[in-house]
């Protein structure tokens, strides 16, 4: 949560406040009342503690107020709020000449203000400065990820960041910037020199291969931060800014420009999608953002000892790379992919943007195939409900399912339901008598334990039946006892 300023408290009439000694500005992370003589051991810096000096006689009570004050500054106190009444009737001057001498500024707390009112006005100016930092952020960011789409975009988003941040910022080292600069940032020699010179070394200590990928500091009176912004031109490069002041939703601002000119200025293959590719990391949908395609999803498994997914997406021609590591590849392309060296592709049919999500299904189980066929490339090529199911699994589960049945008896089924279970036709077409048809299909509802003649059940079987191998070393069927007039059958 941000801080709270301590004007803000004071300018709260319902609280009545007043300000006595020590400085009149500084920030409050937090709330917290003790009548404790040494509360130091349970602060854990920047609250507003609470107090009616009703402690032990060795603390407030006392008059020892310069060693409670003395310990409250060391333990990162922010302020001192005392309550007056209804043991004190004003605040001691004692104290108030400690909190002068220490820097710590004293608040008098009037009597018709509870301690939970002060605590309460706290959390509430807290949860507003959140919102209204969120409200900027959510902002900068739309505004950022408009300047990337924009067709000169790393000068665009350079200006839309110093604007978002009130200071300068530069790229590193080609020195392209945008902000007013502080002095000694362009080498004019300025008093304020070391600014500049302070934030090159930091750019330069992220930009190093084991470098942090963030650094701050301060210098001249000015935050300093950089971003490390991976490899430009075959060097490291970094993003610096230079700021008057530092708010909580700065970090974030600053680290979405860094992911944005990461895409924009990183070496990568040929090919312009990565204005697209930024506008979908701030929570685009791909039919916006996207061309209208068709687009193909990409599932890859290297063959090699260190497959290199950014070469083969430079092969496809494309950036569009899913970077979570992993023994698959997912890409996306708006080119007919074709075979790879060192490479086993998994392809889906030309899909519209609005259909990735099917697509990436399809290219998982293209893939499946060809990696059971040892095949370079499969694509997407069985539409339909059984399109939608991968071929290992739909032969697994067929597999489980028709396990009770012979061949015998699976070549009768799958004749008579192919005759929409017509005893006749079937029997025509299997080469035998109708009461052996009825009698074989019987025994496989008792066999399966299934209603035969649920439209649901046959639709399975149907689909389990273009997918099961037929056994033709099973044993078989074992019937039980048949009319005299079908045994010869």
């Amino acid at each position: 949560m941000p801080p709270v300023a301590l004007g803000a408290l004071l300018g709260d009439r319902e609280l009545g406040l007043r300000h006595l000694a020590g400085p009149a500005e500084t920030w409050v992370y937090g709330v917290h009342a003790s009548e404790m003589a040494d509360p130091s051991p349970y602060l854990l810096g920047g609250e507003l503690l609470l107090t009616a000096g009703a402690g032990p006689a060795e603390g407030p009570a006392s008059g020892s107020y310069d060693q409670y004050v003395a310990r409250l500054v060391a333990a990162g106190a922010a302020a001192l709020g005392f309550g007056v009444a209804p043991v004190h009737e004003e605040v001691p001057t004692a104290l108030a000449d400690a909190c002068a001498r220490h820097g710590l500024p004293l608040l008098e707390v009037p009597p018709r203000t509870p301690f939970t009112a002060v605590a309460r006005a706290v959390w509430r100016l807290m949860a507003e400065a959140r919102t209204r930092e969120l409200r900027r952020v959510t902002e900068a960011q739309q505004a950022l990820a408009a300047a990337a789409a924009r067709p000169d975009p790393v000068p665009a988003v350079l200006s839309r960041l110093a604007a978002s941040l009130g200071g300068y910022v530069v790229l590193w080292p080609d020195g392209r910037a945008a902000g007013t600069p502080p002095p000694g940032t362009s080498g004019d020699g300025g008093a304020d020199a070391e600014v500049g010179a302070s934030l090159e070394a930091l750019m330069a200590r992220v930009g190093r291969a084991a470098g942090p990928a963030t650094a701050t500091d301060q210098a001249g009176g000015r935050h300093l931060a950089a971003y490390a912004l991976g490899r430009h031109v075959g060097r490291p490069a970094a993003l610096g800014t230079a700021t008057p002041a530092r708010t909580p939703g700065d970090h974030t601002v600053a680290s979405v420009a860094a992911v944005l000119l990461t895409l924009l200025t990183a070496e990568r293959p040929a090919g312009d999608d990565t204005a697209a590719l930024a506008r979908l990391l701030l929570g685009g949908s791909p039919a916006e953002v996207l061309g209208p395609g068709p687009w193909y999803a990409v599932h890859a498994r290297g063959g090699g000892t260190d497959p290199d997914p950014r070469a083969l997406a430079a092969a496809l021609g494309t950036v569009l790379l899913d970077p979570r590591p992993g023994p698959v590849v997912r890409l996306l392309t708006d080119r007919d992919p074709g075979p790879q060296p060192g490479w086993r592709l998994g392809v889906s049919a030309p899909a519209a943007p609005e259909a990735l999500a099917t697509a990436d299904a399809q290219a998982r189980r293209a893939l499946d195939r060809a990696e059971a066929a040892r095949a370079p490339l499969a694509r997407h090529t069985d539409p339909g409900f059984a399109g939608l199911v991968g071929e290992a699994e739909a032969r697994a589960h067929a597999e489980a399912l028709l396990a009770p049945l012979t061949p015998v008896l699976r070549e009768t089924l799958r004749g008579w339901l192919a005759h929409h279970g017509g005893w006749d036709r079937s029997a025509a077409a299997l080469g035998v008598h109708r009461n052996t048809v009825r009698q074989r299909v019987a025994r496989c509802a008792e066999l399966l334990g299934r209603d035969l003649d649920d439209p649901d059940v046959r639709a399975e079987l149907w689909f389990a039946l273009r997918w099961a191998p037929v056994r033709r070393n099973a044993a078989p069927p074992q019937p039980g006892p048949q009319p005299p007039s079908t045994r010869t059958t």
